[in-house]
């Protein structure tokens, strides 16, 4: 980016690139960013090889972590030095060359013209542009999609895209606890509690480079399914306590009816009953209460716990 079109005064344009053992794409990769932003930072998340030899030769700030820490380790250490730069806005993009590094400026527009906190970039948006996704990796970025949505109202096309822009007010405000790829839905939440605004562009993949991804897909998507899965709980217990329950209760009430209609009384005068129905409805009606009692209290402490931060935000 030419310094001379940017007003200084309101800080750089900062890309940020995880690497960890790129060393065949990441000296293409920061070239191709550093013509579209003011500064290039590469985080080593304890790479073997000589990637972040070739990130300094081409002109990458490189931060080094000791040993492997994960994607949401990178992110933490990306949204430090950004901070530090004082940027104005923060664009991250995978070191594997799956994304255009000439889309920078589409993906980072929304930011600069004030319109949103957070922009991702979208394999999914019509004008999109991606070479063939393998359908396993599509199945799980849809799943992952749905139930991330489910627990937020921010409607996310591609809650998994490494292709993101932040700007100052979504680096102070966002943290990450986490430190694997579920950092990824863990932004997402925090936009939403946080009321960033958060918009999606179209952009260009590629999944016919070298590497395009150092994760394993299976890895991925249950260490990412399983945030999103834990978080819906958290944030919707009725949803997923009380609905699952309300169908075992009348799993179980309608195997006792039809248990109890089955019931004979013989000539002798005794009674004819099956005990395997009765104690199958038995458990699945005292699961069904279980499960729809503990989706009612943790509904009213998540609702008692947010009206009392709400007063808490309204005295400050």
């Amino acid at each position: 980016m030419d310094s001379g079109d940017a007003d200084a005064t309101l800080g750089p344009v900062v890309a940020g690139i995880p690497m960890f053992n790129e060393e065949e794409t990441i000296g293409t990769v920061v070239l191709s960013s550093k013509q579209h932003v003011d500064t290039v930072i590469c985080v080593d998340d304890g790479s073997s090889d000589a990637s972040w030899r070739i990130a300094q030769r081409c002109g990458a700030t490189v931060q080094h972590h000791r040993a492997n820490r994960g994607y949401g380790a990178a992110l933490r250490t990306l949204f430090k030095s950004a901070r530090e730069h004082d940027a104005r806005a923060l664009v991250i993009l995978d070191s594997d060359g799956q994304h255009e590094a000439d889309e920078i400026p589409s993906v980072i527009q929304p930011i600069l013209d004030g319109e949103a906190d957070v922009v991702i970039g979208s394999r999914f948006l019509p004008d999109s542009n991606r070479s063939e996704m393998p359908r396993y990796r599509r199945l799980g970025v849809s799943l992952i999609n749905k139930a991330s949505n489910l627990s937020s109202n921010l409607a996310v096309q591609d809650t998994q895209s490494g292709f993101r822009a932040f700007s100052a007010k979504a680096l102070d405000l966002l943290a990450f606890d986490h430190e694997g790829m579920e950092s990824t839905l863990e932004v997402l939440d925090q936009c939403e509690e946080k009321g960033l605004r958060v918009r999606e562009v179209p952009i260009s993949v590629r999944y016919d480079v070298p590497k395009s991804s150092t994760y394993s897909a299976f890895g991925h998507g249950f260490t990412v399914l399983s945030y999103a899965l834990v978080s819906l709980s958290q944030k919707k217990p009725l949803l997923v306590f009380g609905v699952p329950g309300v169908g075992l209760l009348a799993s179980g009430t309608a195997i006792g009816m039809r248990m109890l209609n089955s019931v004979e009384v013989l000539t002798d005068g005794t009674i004819s009953l099956s005990v395997g129905p009765g104690l199958t409805a038995a458990w699945l009606g005292m699961l069904g209460v279980s499960l729809c009692f503990t989706g009612l209290v943790l509904q009213g402490a998540r609702s008692l716990m947010r009206s009392i931060v709400m007063r808490r935000i309204e005295q400050i």
